[in-house]
Protein backbone atom coordinates (compact mmCIF):
# COMPACT_ATOMS: atom_id res chain seq x y z
CA UNK A 1 0.00 0.00 0.00
CA UNK A 2 1.36 3.74 -0.80
CA UNK A 3 1.70 5.66 2.20
CA UNK A 4 -0.42 8.85 2.02
CA UNK A 5 1.59 11.96 2.32
CA UNK A 6 -1.57 14.58 2.52
CA UNK A 7 -5.14 14.66 3.35
CA UNK A 8 -8.05 13.94 1.17
CA UNK A 9 -9.17 17.09 1.76
CA UNK A 10 -8.04 20.10 0.10
CA UNK A 11 -8.51 23.13 1.56
CA UNK A 12 -10.11 26.28 -0.82
CA UNK A 13 -11.24 29.67 0.31
CA UNK A 14 -14.84 29.67 1.33
CA UNK A 15 -17.25 30.68 -1.44
CA UNK A 16 -20.76 29.47 -2.71
CA UNK A 17 -18.72 27.55 -5.59
CA UNK A 18 -16.35 25.86 -3.60
CA UNK A 19 -18.67 24.91 -1.03
CA UNK A 20 -21.14 23.61 -3.75
CA UNK A 21 -18.61 21.37 -5.32
CA UNK A 22 -17.24 19.70 -2.44
CA UNK A 23 -20.87 19.37 -1.55
CA UNK A 24 -21.56 17.54 -4.68
CA UNK A 25 -18.24 15.51 -4.17
CA UNK A 26 -19.53 14.18 -0.75
CA UNK A 27 -22.97 13.73 -1.40
CA UNK A 28 -25.23 13.18 -4.76
CA UNK A 29 -28.34 14.87 -3.52
CA UNK A 30 -26.41 17.83 -2.59
CA UNK A 31 -26.57 18.94 -6.52
CA UNK A 32 -30.05 18.83 -5.78
CA UNK A 33 -30.02 20.70 -2.70
CA UNK A 34 -28.22 23.58 -3.76
CA UNK A 35 -30.02 23.79 -6.84
CA UNK A 36 -33.09 24.51 -4.95
CA UNK A 37 -31.00 26.92 -2.68
CA UNK A 38 -32.19 24.95 0.24
CA UNK A 39 -30.35 23.82 2.95
CA UNK A 40 -29.39 19.70 3.42
CA UNK A 41 -32.19 17.67 5.36
CA UNK A 42 -35.03 19.99 4.26
CA UNK A 43 -37.72 19.47 1.49
CA UNK A 44 -39.35 22.28 0.04
CA UNK A 45 -40.04 20.96 -3.63
CA UNK A 46 -42.90 19.25 -4.38
CA UNK A 47 -41.42 16.90 -6.24
CA UNK A 48 -39.86 15.22 -3.65
CA UNK A 49 -43.24 14.91 -1.84
CA UNK A 50 -45.25 14.18 -4.97
CA UNK A 51 -43.43 10.76 -4.62
CA UNK A 52 -45.38 9.67 -2.08
CA UNK A 53 -48.04 7.59 -3.35
CA UNK A 54 -51.83 9.12 -2.64
CA UNK A 55 -55.27 7.78 -2.85
CA UNK A 56 -58.47 9.57 -2.32
CA UNK A 57 -59.80 9.20 1.57
CA UNK A 58 -63.45 8.48 0.60
CA UNK A 59 -65.70 7.75 -1.93
CA UNK A 60 -68.17 10.55 -2.70
CA UNK A 61 -69.04 14.28 -4.34
CA UNK A 62 -66.76 17.20 -3.81
CA UNK A 63 -69.12 19.51 -2.07
CA UNK A 64 -66.36 22.44 -1.55
CA UNK A 65 -63.19 22.57 -3.46
CA UNK A 66 -59.97 23.99 -2.49
CA UNK A 67 -59.86 27.80 -1.90
CA UNK A 68 -56.43 29.90 -0.53
CA UNK A 69 -58.97 31.95 1.91
CA UNK A 70 -62.10 29.91 2.43
CA UNK A 71 -61.35 26.58 2.16
CA UNK A 72 -57.92 25.31 3.28
CA UNK A 73 -58.73 21.69 1.87
CA UNK A 74 -61.88 19.84 0.35
CA UNK A 75 -65.12 18.31 1.31
CA UNK A 76 -66.19 15.15 0.48
CA UNK A 77 -70.06 14.45 0.86
CA UNK A 78 -70.70 11.12 2.30
CA UNK A 79 -73.07 8.46 4.50
CA UNK A 80 -72.79 8.82 8.71
CA UNK A 81 -70.43 5.52 9.57
CA UNK A 82 -68.65 5.66 5.79
CA UNK A 83 -64.76 4.47 6.19
CA UNK A 84 -61.96 7.35 5.94
CA UNK A 85 -59.15 5.51 5.00
CA UNK A 86 -55.38 7.20 5.59
CA UNK A 87 -54.74 9.24 1.62
CA UNK A 88 -51.03 7.75 2.23
CA UNK A 89 -48.96 5.84 4.67
CA UNK A 90 -47.30 8.07 8.15
CA UNK A 91 -47.94 8.37 11.64
CA UNK A 92 -50.72 9.66 13.43
CA UNK A 93 -49.98 12.65 14.82
CA UNK A 94 -53.20 13.59 16.77
CA UNK A 95 -56.65 12.17 17.14
CA UNK A 96 -59.10 13.95 19.24
CA UNK A 97 -61.56 16.66 18.58
CA UNK A 98 -59.78 19.96 20.35
CA UNK A 99 -59.09 22.03 17.51
CA UNK A 100 -62.70 24.06 16.91
CA UNK A 101 -64.37 23.94 13.86
CA UNK A 102 -62.59 20.56 12.53
CA UNK A 103 -64.93 18.27 15.40
CA UNK A 104 -63.38 14.56 15.53
CA UNK A 105 -59.56 15.30 13.64
CA UNK A 106 -56.89 12.61 12.84
CA UNK A 107 -53.77 14.39 11.60
CA UNK A 108 -51.34 12.07 9.85
CA UNK A 109 -48.00 12.77 8.95
CA UNK A 110 -46.42 11.66 6.03
CA UNK A 111 -43.19 13.35 5.47
CA UNK A 112 -40.70 15.72 7.13
CA UNK A 113 -42.99 18.59 5.37
CA UNK A 114 -46.33 16.67 4.35
CA UNK A 115 -49.69 16.22 6.61
CA UNK A 116 -53.15 15.47 5.90
CA UNK A 117 -56.15 16.30 7.96
CA UNK A 118 -59.05 14.62 8.09
CA UNK A 119 -62.16 16.38 9.85
CA UNK A 120 -65.69 16.28 11.08
CA UNK A 121 -65.57 12.14 11.72
CA UNK A 122 -68.10 10.19 14.13
CA UNK A 123 -65.48 7.44 15.38
CA UNK A 124 -62.16 8.03 15.01
CA UNK A 125 -60.04 4.62 14.71
CA UNK A 126 -56.57 4.98 15.32
CA UNK A 127 -54.54 6.74 18.41
CA UNK A 128 -51.86 9.14 18.58
CA UNK A 129 -48.22 7.79 17.84
CA UNK A 130 -49.98 4.81 15.44
CA UNK A 131 -48.26 3.98 12.23
CA UNK A 132 -50.97 3.42 9.60
CA UNK A 133 -50.64 2.43 6.31
CA UNK A 134 -52.38 3.68 2.98
CA UNK A 135 -56.14 2.41 2.49
CA UNK A 136 -56.45 1.96 6.31
CA UNK A 137 -59.30 2.42 8.13
CA UNK A 138 -58.83 5.49 10.21
CA UNK A 139 -62.14 7.10 10.97
CA UNK A 140 -66.09 7.37 10.51
CA UNK A 141 -67.42 9.53 8.27
CA UNK A 142 -69.69 11.82 10.79
CA UNK A 143 -71.03 15.47 10.97
CA UNK A 144 -69.23 16.39 14.05
CA UNK A 145 -68.40 20.62 14.13
CA UNK A 146 -70.29 20.04 10.48
CA UNK A 147 -73.32 21.02 8.95
CA UNK A 148 -73.64 17.87 7.48
CA UNK A 149 -72.19 14.57 7.12
CA UNK A 150 -68.95 15.23 5.32
CA UNK A 151 -64.93 14.28 5.32
CA UNK A 152 -62.97 17.54 5.53
CA UNK A 153 -59.72 16.76 3.99
CA UNK A 154 -56.34 19.01 3.92
CA UNK A 155 -53.07 18.32 2.97
CA UNK A 156 -50.49 20.62 4.73
CA UNK A 157 -46.57 21.14 3.20
CA UNK A 158 -44.51 22.67 5.94
CA UNK A 159 -47.47 23.81 7.44
CA UNK A 160 -49.44 25.75 4.77
CA UNK A 161 -52.41 24.05 3.18
CA UNK A 162 -52.05 23.18 -0.21
CA UNK A 163 -54.59 21.74 -3.12
CA UNK A 164 -55.22 18.51 -2.40
CA UNK A 165 -56.20 17.77 -6.07
CA UNK A 166 -52.54 18.38 -6.84
CA UNK A 167 -51.81 14.95 -4.94
CA UNK A 168 -54.75 13.07 -5.18
CA UNK A 169 -55.06 10.74 -8.58
CA UNK A 170 -57.18 11.88 -10.73
CA UNK A 171 -60.78 10.10 -10.69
Amino acid sequence: MPKKTEPNGAKKPYSEANLASTQKEDNPKAEKVIASGVTPGTTVTANDDEKLSWMWPSDGKIVATFDEGKNKGIDIAGRMGQQVMAAGSGKVMYAGSGIRGYGNLVIVKHSNSLLSAYAHNRTILVKEGQNVTKGQPIAEMGDSDADAVKLHFEIRQQGKPVDPAKFLPSR
